[in-house]
C-alpha cells in the first residue's frame, strides 16, 4: 500500500462521504484502516491496523469515524466481550457520547455510531438495518457496506448478504478505490445462496483485477468445496498460494479450506500436515477468533474420521480457555466446547460445565442479545448434543439435532463451516443403538449426495451407513 494514495479530506467530500474533521493525516490513516479490513491483509509498512488506529486518534482525539471503525473492528472480531472488557465497554461509549455531542457531524456519521451501538449489545439485526440504511443514500460507504457483510455473516442471513451487495454494485466504478473487492464480496453472498457458477464467474473477474485478493479466493475454494471438486481445489489454493498467504487476516482460514480437500479425499496425514504447518502455527500468532475456530473445527472432523489428535486438543483449549465466558457468538461457543471436550482429561471438562453455565445464564436473561437471544432455542441443543456424543449417548444427540437441523444456519457461519454439525448428526445417527435413527442416517446421506454428488467423503460414510444396517446373518 502507498500511504500517498490514501484520501484526505477534500477526497472523502469529493466521493460524496465528508468525514467531520479538519485532520488530513485523520482521513487518510481512515483510508488506510479500511483498506487493511477490506484486503484482510496488515501493512507493517503503515503499523498494522493497530498502528493506524493509534495514529488516527493522535491525528484527532475526537474524530468520531476514528472511533467507529477502531471500535467496530475490534465488535465485529468477536474476540471480546462488552461485558467482561472494561477497556472496550469504554471505546464503545467514547464514541456514543462523540456521536452525542458534536452536533456538526453528518447524518451518515450518527447513523455509523448507532450501528455500533447496536451491534455492542448484541442486537446484530438491528445494526444491519442502520448500516442498510446508510447505503441506500451512500451506496458507495464501504465501511457500512463491509460491516453489514459481517453482521449477516454472523446471523446466517445469506440471501441478505448477496443483496446487501447486489443494490449497491451498480454505484461503483472501476477507477473507485477498492472497487475489485466488492467482487469478492458479492461472489461469497452467490454461493452462499447456491450460485455457485456465477460465484465464480464473479470471484474470477476480482482476481484478474486484484490477484491477491485472498476473499475472491475464498470465494472459489467454497465453489470447489460444496461441488466436491477436490482435485480443482487442490490446483486452485497451491496455484494461488502465493498471492493469498500474505493476507494475515485470512490465510489461516484459507488453509483450513486446503485441508478440508485432503478430509475429503480421506488423505488425514496431508489434512494434519497443514493443521501443524499452518493453521495451528498462525492461529497461534494471531489469537483471531476466525483462526481459533478454524483449529477447532479441523480437528473435530479428523476425530470424527476416526484419527487421534489429542494432543491437538491440549495446546488448543489453552487458546479458547481465555473466551470460555465471552458468549458473544454461539457459533464461537460451539467450537470453544469441541476444545474443551477434546481436552477434557487436562482441565477440559471444567472449561465445558463453565461454558455451559454461563450460556444458560445469559440465555435465561437474553434482553436485546440476539445470540443470547436464540440460545435457549438453537445454540443450547447444539451444545448439549456436542456433550452427549462426546459421553457416547449418540441416541441422545439425534434427538437434540434432528428436530433443529434446518435452524442451524442461524447460529451463523458459512455453509461449509456449519457443515461440521451435519456431519455430526450423521455420525451421531450411525453409532446410535436405535434402529429408526440408523436408518435416518442413510436418509441424510441420500440427501446429501443428491446436494453434493460425486464426494468421496459421503461414499465412504455410506458405505460405513450400509454395513451398520445390514441384517445379521
Amino acid at each position: 500500500m502507498i500511504a500517498s494514495s490514501f484520501r484526505d479530506c477534500q477526497a472523502w467530500r469529493a466521493e460524496g462521504l465528508p468525514l467531520s474533521t479538519s485532520s488530513n493525516e485523520a482521513c487518510k490513516m481512515y483510508d488506510a484502516i479500511l483498506t487493511q479490513y477490506v484486503t484482510w491483509r496488515n501493512d507493517e509498512t503503515l503499523g498494522g491496523i493497530e498502528g493506524c488506529i493509534s495514529a488516527v486518534k493522535s491525528a484527532d482525539p475526537d474524530f468520531v469515524m476514528g472511533h467507529v471503525i477502531s471500535t467496530g473492528l475490534e465488535l465485529v472480531g468477536t474476540g471480546s466481550s462488552v461485558l467482561l472488557n472494561e477497556r472496550l465497554a469504554s471505546a464503545v461509549k467514547r464514541t456514543v457520547e462523540l456521536g452525542q455531542i458534536q452536533q456538526d457531524i453528518t447524518t451518515r456519521e450518527r447513523l455509523h455510531v448507532r450501528a455500533m451501538e447496536h451491534f455492542s449489545k448484541g442486537s446484530f439485526p438491528k445494526a444491519c438495518d442502520v448500516w442498510e440504511e446508510i447505503l441506500v443514500e451512500h451506496p458507495t460507504d464501504l465501511l457500512a457496506l463491509k460491516f453489514a457483510h459481517d453482521g449477516f455473516f454472523y446471523l446466517g442471513a445469506q440471501t441478505q448478504m448477496r443483496d446487501s451487495v447486489a443494490r449497491v454494485l451498480p454505484h461503483w466504478k472501476p477507477h473507485m478505490p477498492l472497487y475489485s473487492y466488492l467482487k469478492g464480496l458479492y461472489s461469497f453472498g452467490l454461493l452462499e445462496t447456491h450460485f455457485y457458477d456465477q460465484a465464480e464467474k464473479m470471484a474470477k473477474e476480482g482476481l484478474a483485477l486484484t490477484p491477491e485478493d485472498a476473499w475472491c479466493v475464498h470465494s472459489v475454494a467454497h465453489v470447489h468445496e460444496m461441488k466436491a471438486e477436490v482435485e480443482k481445489g487442490l490446483k486452485f489454493m497451491e496455484s494461488t498460494e502465493k498471492d493469498w498467504a500474505g493476507c494475515d487476516m485470512l490465510a489461516c482460514h484459507n488453509y483450513w479450506h486446503w485441508a478440508l480437500y485432503f478430509i475429503e479425499k480421506g488423505e488425514y496425514d496431508a489434512a494434519l500436515n497443514i493443521f501443524d504447518s499452518q493453521v495451528s502455527a498462525l492461529n497461534k500468532a494471531s489469537g483471531a477468533m476466525l483462526d481459533t475456530v478454524d483449529a477447532c473445527s479441523l480437528l473435530y472432523r479428523l476425530e470424527l474420521e476416526g484419527v487421534c489428535v489429542k494432543d491437538c486438543w491440549r495446546e488448543l483449549q489453552q487458546l479458547t480457555e481465555p473466551h470460555t465466558d465471552d458468549h458473544v457468538l454461539l457459533f464461537n461457543d460451539l467450537h470453544f466446547l469441541m476444545s474443551s471436550l477434546g481436552a477434557k482429561e487436562s482441565g477440559g471438562a471444567a472449561q465445558s460445565q463453565r461454558l455451559l453455565e454461563g450460556l444458560w445464564e445469559r440465555a435465561n436473561v437474553p434482553e436485546e442479545n440476539y445470540q443470547h437471544q436464540l440460545a435457549g432455542s438453537v445454540g443450547l441443543p447444539m451444545c448439549q448434543a456436542l456433550l452427549e456424543y462426546d459421553q457416547g449417548n449418540y441416541s441422545r444427540a439425534v434427538e437434540l439435532l434432528q428436530p433443529i437441523r434446518y435452524r442451524m444456519s442461524e447460529i451463523g457461519g458459512s455453509d461449509a463451516q456449519r457443515d461440521v454439525f451435519n456431519l455430526l448428526l450423521i455420525h451421531a445417527a450411525m453409532k446410535s443403538g436405535v434402529t429408526h435413527h440408523q436408518k435416518l442416517a442413510r436418509c441424510l446421506l441420500v440427501e446429501r449426495e443428491a446436494a453434493k454428488p460425486n464426494s468421496p467423503l459421503t461414499d465412504r460414510l455410506i458405505q460405513r451407513a450400509h454395513v451398520l444396517t445390514m441384517p445379521a446373518i
